[in-house]
């Protein structure tokens, strides 16, 4: 049977954040990437994907930021989710010093988003992976592309995030949690607390890999969500 997968991106990240999954995710079924440069809030981003998704019913994967609506997704309409990937990111609201944080990037970002990047990256990326083209390059891309009108929109999203805490124990359908063990933004800890609260969920983590997985890892990544939907009764 083909399955359908829904991916959602990270903060200033678009489907080239998943160029490698995309690819091995393709011969089982169909993909499409959420959109969530549009929306204010994450509840926003939620409603707009779900409006948007073709499928009736999909597997869904989220990555950092696109974890959080998919917390809102599993809130929303739970019964359209076949499977659920929860990938380097918390279910935890914003603390106040990421917040402070957030709106120093804000400011930095309306002058200057290189600076932004160059100034995310080591937290983003393994430090002996992120000068690699195909980290760096992509990271920079995808900034580039979506601009500072859609890092404030996403960050203030992200910083008025609910609490995911209280839901986890209400999925019910077969659950992933994978986690960079060398993540500094949201640490292997976070996604422990994440694979604890849901019911039977599995929790993987990847050596030599920071925040963005799919782009540290990207062949491991792949195979382990090939190998997770192979063997789950999705």
């Amino acid at each position: 049977m083909k399955l359908n997968f829904l991916l959602l991106p990270g903060l200033l990240n678009d489907a080239s954040l998943f160029t490698d999954q995309i690819a091995a995710l393709s011969p089982l079924g169909t993909v499409e990437v959420g959109d969530l440069s549009t929306a204010g809030s994450i509840a926003e981003m939620a409603a707009s994907v779900l409006q948007a998704a073709t499928a009736e019913r999909f597997v869904l994967l989220g990555l950092s930021l696109g974890g959080y609506v998919a917390f809102e997704i599993m809130r929303q309409a739970p019964e359209r989710v076949s499977g659920l990937v929860l990938m380097d990111t918390t279910a935890r609201p914003d603390s106040a010093e990421a917040t402070a944080k957030r709106e120093e990037l804000i400011e930095l970002a309306a002058t200057d988003l290189d600076a932004v990047t160059e100034q995310l990256l080591p937290r983003l990326s393994h430090p002996e992976l992120m000068n690699l083209p195909a980290v760096r390059g992509v990271i920079q891309s995808m900034a580039t592309s979506l601009g500072k009108e859609v890092f404030e929109r996403q960050q203030r999203a992200i910083m008025g995030r609910p609490d995911s805490r209280p839901t986890l124990a209400a999925i019910n359908c077969p659950t992933l949690v994978i986690c960079g063990r060398d993540d500094l933004i949201t640490p292997p800890e976070l996604a422990k607390e994440i694979a604890d609260g849901i019911k039977h969920a599995k929790l993987k983590l990847i050596e030599q890999c920071g925040h963005l997985a799919t782009l540290d890892q990207p062949a491991e990544v792949s195979q382990l969500l090939v190998d997770w939907i192979k063997s789950s009764k999705l």
